[in-house]
């Protein structure tokens, strides 16, 4: 699936495309890879990069259904290259699936080469999410380079917001936020990028643009316990407006207050 198409606005300038809000989870202890095909309990290869920061060999797999398991995981995974251990990640009272699980890979290019082929690929009918397994929770609290994107278009998935913003830069995850019963997605997503400057560069080239003829808005993210609280609000929204009625009139009803 090619990336959505973004255009400007009228009074836009074309930018030249120079690349998950949901931080990955730190994961749990890993363990060795399913017996029906063990390699063994090894740890993961701490050798490699993943855009130059991360030496690690493991990936964190998203938006799994509830019955795919370790055996079949490996069989997809260890067909890039040796794994050391899976993990799917399950409630600790049901031990139903929680929809993700860890791979780990003897070595970090493996990893790396089953991210390029596999990211987005079908896993029993649904595409899965493929990002590296980030264990530092630092990098996930900082909120550098994690931007918001809403107003999508409504069949804009994970892969084609991908497609559109890693243009400008390495992105760590990337998430179409869907409705947990009907799978539909509610029209926003977010993007973490590696760093702020690629964060900010997607953030002039693409807010206001049309993707998929419709204009979204990009930003950077703001986390809910860092956001000014109601009494430090400075707009209001406004409804059922008479359609005549302009910004002067507007001003003229509220400048008062």
């Amino acid at each position: 699936m090619s990336a959505a198409t973004a255009t400007t606005k009228p009074e836009d300038t074309p930018a030249a495309a120079p690349s998950s809000a949901d931080a990955t989870n730190a994961p749990p202890t890993t363990t060795s890879a399913p017996p029906a095909a063990a390699t063994g309990g090894a740890p993961p290869a701490t050798s490699g990069s993943a855009g130059g920061n991360f030496l690690s060999a493991s990936l964190y797999i998203g938006d799994l259904l509830p019955d795919v398991n370790e055996g079949l995981l490996y069989e997809i995974f260890n067909a890039v290259g040796p794994v050391a251990s899976i993990r799917v990640c399950r409630d600790a009272v049901t031990r139903r699936s929680l929809g993700y699980a860890y791979v780990n890979y003897h070595n970090a290019a493996d990893a790396e080469r089953a991210l390029d082929s596999m990211n987005f690929t079908d896993i029993k009918g649904k595409a899965c999410r493929i990002m590296w397994s980030q264990r530092d929770p630092s990098v996930r609290r900082s909120g550098v380079g994690n931007i918001f994107v809403k107003n999508l278009q409504e069949n804009i998935d994970n892969k084609q917001l991908y497609d559109t913003f890693s243009l400008f830069g390495n992105i760590l995850s990337c998430k179409v936020v869907c409705d947990k019963e009907t799978g539909l997605s509610k029209g926003y997503g977010y993007v973490h990028y590696e760093t702020n400057e690629a964060a900010a560069n997607a953030i002039e080239k693409l807010d206001g643009m049309l993707i998929d003829g419709k204009e979204v808005q990009v930003g950077m993210f703001v986390r809910r316990d860092t956001r000014p609280d109601q009494a430090s609000w400075t707009n209001c929204f406004l409804k059922n407006i008479p359609y005549e009625w302009d910004e002067a009139r507007l001003r003229q009803e509220f400048e008062p207050f």
